[in-house]
């Protein structure tokens, strides 16, 4: 303890202590702002290095790879379900890619925050060598940052690395009540009417939105596409993977041994799961020859308002896959401008497979973007929410293809003509997409 014997001694003893304590943590404070940092996140591996400012070069396309060959940088969203951190849709090496780290640009003072990855290869991989991969990383606090760079180091230069603006920043009112995924669109695809008959079909049950991951399509499905683009229902995401992988149109790495299955579906499945997280209320899950046909409701809202009521908590609807074969037919619908589109007539395909003993049928499904946290194709992986098997007397999907048993004889069939339900606004609104693309 100071003793004062004079008055004025005490104020200047205490400026005398203050500027000597001011002194000490200007030369301590990097150093406590690294440790209170480390204390804050663990994982974190420096804050604000060399004042180095946010650097790297914007990200061009949607499949970037980073130097290593073995990781590829889809898009980073913004997640705060849990806690605040970035979660970066990737494809990674499931046995090569150890260690990632992501470089954060904070805001508003421009600075670089560095944070160690937790890499998180989802468990539907099918014994490729690559899957889809969260890449996930705890954010600073008091840091709001806009874009990250994703480096195997936590020291060095980034500027030369791509950057990625982190999306689901800011907390958007739903635009849509539904949104469609389709991935991919590959093969130099081509089925032009039943493609067109799907988003007609897709439009009179309440979409709003189709996201397509597209390869490759024919120059005939290119003018499709354009239609549906400027008419504002669908939303093309370049989908190169190819470019970077070779990749395989089957489901299992040991049907034919390439690097990534069936084009990188899983993967494009979970970033358009997350690109619509904030702006749709629903995300439906299907290819472009399946339609989610309701026998109880006019319409998806409806339907999903009485699903939800029934099944409250619940995120994810399930519904199951039924085969409408190709090679069977009838005569009904038989519309003479339609035969010179390529492609399926599906109103002429009303026969479905009977279930087969001990097969399962797959299942596609509706959900709630909020409520999952990772998707396969069938099923989710992780979520919040409850999932509910969809009763096959609510709806059903009418997946018109070629046939699962193929040597049933027409008898076998089940007739099924919940699809007519439909027909004339069917009818009507195809002819005025094709009168302004194909014919």
């Amino acid at each position: 303890m100071i003793h004062c014997g004079k008055k004025h001694i005490c104020p200047v003893v205490a400026c005398i202590l203050i500027f000597a304590s001011i002194l000490i943590c200007s030369w301590k404070d990097p150093q406590l702002q690294n440790n209170i940092t480390r204390k804050i996140f663990p994982q974190a591996t420096a804050a604000s290095p060399a004042g180095q400012l946010c650097r790297g070069k914007p990200a061009q396309n949607v499949i970037t790879p980073l130097k290593d060959n073995r990781t590829f940088i889809i898009s980073p969203y913004f997640d705060d379900r849990e806690s605040k951190v970035t979660r970066v849709i990737g494809i990674v090496h499931h046995e090569d890619v150890k260690q990632l780290y992501c470089w954060f640009c904070c805001q508003p003072d421009g600075k670089i925050y560095v944070s160690k990855a937790k890499i998180d290869v989802h468990s539907d991989r099918f014994g490729f060598p690559y899957g889809a991969a969260d890449i996930v990383c705890l954010e600073p606090e008091n840091c709001d940052p806009t874009h990250v760079s994703i480096h195997q180091s936590p020291h060095g230069s980034i500027d030369q690395l791509p950057r990625f603006e982190i999306k689901n920043r800011k907390t958007e009112t739903f635009s849509v009540d539904f949104t469609v995924c389709i991935s991919a669109m590959f093969g130099n695809y081509n089925n032009v009417l039943q493609f067109i008959q799907s988003m007609e079909m897709y439009k009179i049950l309440g979409v709003q939105k189709v996201v397509i991951y597209k390869n490759n399509c024919s120059h005939l499905m290119e003018k499709v596409l354009k239609f549906y683009m400027e008419e504002g229902t669908v939303e093309i995401i370049p989908w190169p993977i190819n470019s970077h992988l070779k990749v395989s149109s089957k489901w299992h790495f040991s049907i034919d041994g390439k690097h990534i299955g069936y084009y990188g579906q899983i993967t494009a499945l979970n970033d358009c799961l997350y690109r619509n997280m904030q702006r749709s209320k629903f995300v439906v899950l299907n290819d472009a020859d399946e339609i989610i046909l309701p026998l109880k409701h006019p319409d998806w809202k409806t339907m999903m308002s009485s699903l939800q009521e029934q099944n409250p908590g619940t995120g994810i609807f399930l519904f199951e896959n039924h085969i409408f074969p190709k090679t069977v037919s009838t005569h009904m619908f038989n519309i003479s401008a339609w035969n010179a589109v390529p492609g399926v007539n599906i109103l002429q395909h009303v026969h479905r497979e009977p279930d087969r003993k001990h097969v399962f049928n797959p299942r596609k499904m509706i959900i709630d973007p909020r409520k999952v946290i990772q998707t396969s194709v069938h099923s989710v992986l992780r979520a919040y929410g409850n999932s509910v098997n969809v009763p096959m007397d609510v709806a059903l999907i009418y997946h018109c293809r070629v046939p699962l048993q193929g040597n049933l004889p027409r008898e076998s069939l089940i007739r099924d003509t919940t699809l007519w339900r439909y027909n004339s606004s069917l009818i009507m609104n195809v002819n005025k997409v094709l009168y302004q693309t194909v014919l």
